[in-house]
Formats: C-alpha cells, structure tokens, sequence
C-alpha cells in the first residue's frame, strides 16, 4: 500500500476517475468555524489528455470573473499544474448542487463571451498567452457532459 500523503489528490487513484467531473476534495474548518470547501473541477482524463495552455489560462481569467456572479464565498479557482483541472475553493458554502449550478452558468457565459477579462499586460502576466475559442472549446465540452459531473469514478448506470 502506498504512503498516504498530506496532499489530497496524491492519494487519489488517477486511473480510476473519468472525466469531465466535479467532486469535493475536502472540507478544512478555521478556527473560529468557518469551513473552506475545495472541489476538483476535472475537464480532461489524468494522463490521457490536457488543456492547452492558452485555453486554460482563458478559462481561468473567464471563471475567475464569472463565477462569482453565480456564488458567495468565492476564495480561490486555480489551475492544476497537470493541466487537466481546476480547484475550486469556497467559503461557508456546502451545497453542491449550488456549486455545479454555478459551474453551468459561468461556462455558459464562457461561451457568451467576446473577450478574455484582464488580458493585457497591466492585469496579466502572461497577457500574449490567451485563445478565447480555446476557452469556449473547454466550456462547450463540459457543458456537453454536465450529466456526468457527479459521476466521478464513471460507476454510473
């Protein structure tokens, strides 16, 4: 058996999940209880596929803005470094049907869009590395599969 590591998705079986899904990682309580759920927003299967770069970073400034018009709490949303997914943070919020709710309605304005938010040197560090049709690519294809989001492990009949 392989040692259990401090980060979760190290102890997550990459092999066994099936993308496009979204699932709650874990929930972390403060001290004065407040709660931080984390969620795996999972566009593309580990070590089969992956976004590229610049629809990826599109996306990220897309949700970033547009999320939190659908959701409270909005901490964080980052890329995973694998290319394949986001992290979803959110404050004092634990319904996840609110949460895939929200996910529609930002990809949907994804695909509303006509522009990258912040894509310029000022608000972006990397503002040349940007598609706007590879964002709507990955919204369109997630909101093709929106039935399979709760269906993590692909046990769904």
């Amino acid at each position: 058996m392989a040692k259990k590591m401090n980060v979760e998705s190290f102890n997550l079986d990459h092999t066994k999940v099936k993308a496009p899904y979204v699932r709650l990682v874990g929930v972390t309580e403060g001290h004065n209880g407040d709660t931080i759920h984390k969620y795996d927003i999972r566009f593309k299967q580990p070590n089969q596929a992956y976004m590229n770069m610049d629809a990826l970073h599109s996306i990220e400034h897309l949700m970033a803005e547009n999320i939190r018009n659908h959701l409270d709490n909005v901490v964080d949303i980052s890329p995973m470094g694998c290319q394949t997914g986001f992290y979803l943070a959110v404050l004092n919020h634990d319904n996840y049907e609110d949460i895939l709710n929200a996910l529609e309605k930002t990809f949907n304005d994804v695909l509303q869009a006509d522009e990258v938010p912040a894509c310029n040197e000022v608000q972006c560090g990397w503002a040349a590395n940007h598609s706007l049709d590879g964002a709507k690519e990955l919204a369109q294809e997630m909101l093709n599969h929106k039935d399979e989001w709760q269906d993590v492990f692909g046990d769904e009949k």
